[in-house]
């Protein structure tokens, strides 16, 4: 028996050996591997689609519910679709999920002299749902897309079902935060990363649990941190112009009169959690979650509570 245990643990050495060369020397590979089996275990399908002479390319699962209606899920600035794969495992099974990358960012067409402004961002989501077929949606927003998932509920509140807030940008006080200090003080933006090598320092910045990644992973997406970097500078100018009408959302939100679930990780150190009390004064159909010891990515930290309260949330609404 002994022996036989012997064999076995050297078998498992043996093959966690490979595995660990495998995902050093052929990172491209082995990221595109460990990502395709994420996504897999989540039930999403990669697709893509043009919209408005724009190639989107995006993540879809799950089924429509008896309205037809869908989840549409919107990642933040710097990141990508793949932001919402672990949550959405508990989210498949219950609705439509649909997940995209905003033109700028992931696999979608980036075209330096686009306009990446909130509002042109939340014209292109609506046009993405309409040619997916879905008429109505509930939004999902992660920090950038959280201000655009709430430009797109002031300017189609008809087809707008529920908002569902994940440390969200757009209002003054959320920045009043770890990140518009640094910026005013240094001019350095922690969420840009020049070289690859200043990546991990952005996992560091926005996560307060970041997840394991292997080192195929944080390669590949360093490489694209770096490559996307004169681009994502500019958007980031963009979007923060306070010369473009409406910079914040701060007199406007009290106008939406959808229900809406916010949650923020008290640990934010990207836009500041405080700003959740704004929406509870003036959007009092919303519900407010603040998660200790979690950061700007709730979905990412603590992805299994992060679905059960938007389950629970999506329960109450029925």
């Amino acid at each position: 028996m002994r022996r036989v245990l012997i064999v076995l643990a050297l078998l498992v050495f043996g093959l966690l050996a490979g595995l660990t060369a495998f995902d050093y020397f052929a990172p491209e590979t082995a990221a595109r591997w460990g990502v395709n089996l994420e996504r897999s275990r989540s039930g999403l399908v990669a697709k893509q689609i043009t919209v408005g002479g724009l190639e989107i390319a995006y993540l879809e699962g799950g089924t429509a519910d008896k309205a037809g209606e869908a989840l549409i899920l919107v990642h933040g600035f710097g990141a990508d679709k793949d932001n919402f794969t672990r949550v959405s495992a508990k989210l498949t099974p219950h609705y439509r999920v649909i997940i995209p990358d905003l033109p700028g960012f992931g696999e979608s067409s980036k075209p330096d002299a686009a306009d990446y402004r909130i509002s042109a961002q939340a014209d292109r989501v609506h046009a993405l749902a309409l040619a997916l077929g879905v008429q109505r949606a509930h939004l999902g927003g992660s920090s950038m897309g959280g201000a655009i998932i709430t430009a797109y509920a002031l300017k189609y509140p008809e087809a707008t079902a529920s908002l569902w807030l994940l440390g969200p940008a757009g209002l003054s006080k959320a920045f009043d935060s770890e990140l518009g200090q640094q910026i005013a003080e240094t001019g350095k933006n922690p969420l840009l990363a020049p070289t690859p090598e200043e990546f991990p320092a952005i996992m560091q910045f926005v996560m307060s649990k970041p997840p394991f990644l292997p080192y195929s992973i944080k390669h590949v997406l360093g490489k694209r941190a770096a490559a996307n970097y004169p681009l994502h500078a500019r958007i980031f100018e963009q979007i923060n112009d306070p010369n473009q009408p409406h910079p914040t959302f701060d007199d406007l939100i009290q106008d939406i009169k959808i229900p809406a679930l916010v949650v923020w990780g008290k640990e934010d150190r990207a836009l500041n959690y405080q700003a959740g009390a704004t929406y509870k004064a003036k959007m009092p159909q919303a519900e407010v979650i603040i998660m200790d010891g979690i950061g700007h990515l709730p979905m990412v930290e603590a992805p299994a509570q992060s679905a059960r309260d938007y389950l629970a949330f999506r329960a109450r609404l029925n």
